[in-house]
């Protein structure tokens, strides 16, 4: 029988029930991918992150209950919460080997923050059909990258958007909608992802990667907070660094245990 020792952890969240939930689970080597995708299933998060000691740093992958995926932000926040505070790593930097080229994670204080890759988009038309499923009938402006970016004019109608899921095309119609924020934040955000675990999920850096170039351009500003107004919610702390966007965070463990593999 095999152990492997898992926590669950709710990223940028300062307390449990806020955030993006994940499983992480600390592996000596790699296990086959099949097994990986059961593990996640069983765990029955957006999520699950697996990580296995390398040279200088780790090796990081991250799992839906369907597929492996080649980024999440909030399972790497996750991971390295558990890595820093419940294997008391002495470095304040962490460096992660991923699907996504070198990532890096470092801390201050209680805030954790990724340096990603920023994310392209570029100016297209979205498709009628995924707009009419979102309940948009006007929007600001529209992008193309890893999902749709798409700005509507308020906070309320971005908070009011009740999409029709079923009548989204899975891979398709990824939508992250945003607009501009208020006194506290600089802009707002929610997730839809058809076809996953989660169709809305709660916090998303993968999102954010496209987001912070975005508004920074927009606004005329390279640091910015912002809110992800989901159900749970979640705060994520903004900086454009030339092609880099660092995205800050803090996390809280939920649980943790033992996997026993038979």
């Amino acid at each position: 029988m095999k152990t492997v020792p898992v926590w669950q952890v709710d990223a940028f969240s300062d307390k449990n029930f806020g955030g993006n939930p994940a499983a992480v689970c600390a592996l000596e080597q790699w296990l086959p991918d099949e097994q990986l995708l059961q593990m996640t299933q069983q765990h029955n998060q957006s999520e699950t992150a697996f990580f296995v000691p390398a040279k200088d740093g780790f090796e990081l992958r991250w799992f839906t209950s369907l597929v492996e995926v080649n980024l999440c932000g909030h399972a790497t926040l996750a991971t390295a919460h558990v890595i820093f505070t419940h294997l008391d790593y002495p470095d304040a930097r962490i460096h992660f080997d991923t699907a996504s080229g070198r990532l890096t994670v470092s801390r201050e204080g209680e805030w954790l923050t990724l340096d990603f890759p920023a994310g392209q988009t570029t100016e297209q038309t979205p498709p009628p059909e995924m707009l009419r499923a979102l309940g948009i009938t006007h929007y600001r402006h529209a992008r193309k990258g890893r999902a749709w970016l798409i700005e509507l004019d308020s906070r309320e109608q971005v908070a009011a958007l009740t999409p029709d899921f079923a009548a989204m095309i899975p891979g398709e119609h990824k939508a992250c909608v945003t607009a501009k924020g208020d006194d506290k934040y600089d802009f707002v955000s929610r997730f839809f992802s058809p076809g996953v675990a989660v169709p809305e999920d709660p916090v998303t850096g993968s999102a954010h990667t496209m987001l912070i170039p975005y508004w920074s351009e927009k606004l005329g500003k390279t640091q910015m907070l912002a809110r992800q107004i989901s159900a749970r919610g979640g705060d994520v702390r903004c900086e454009l660094q030339g092609n880099r966007v660092l995205m800050s965070g803090t996390a809280v463990t939920w649980m943790q245990g033992k996997i026993l593999l038979r």
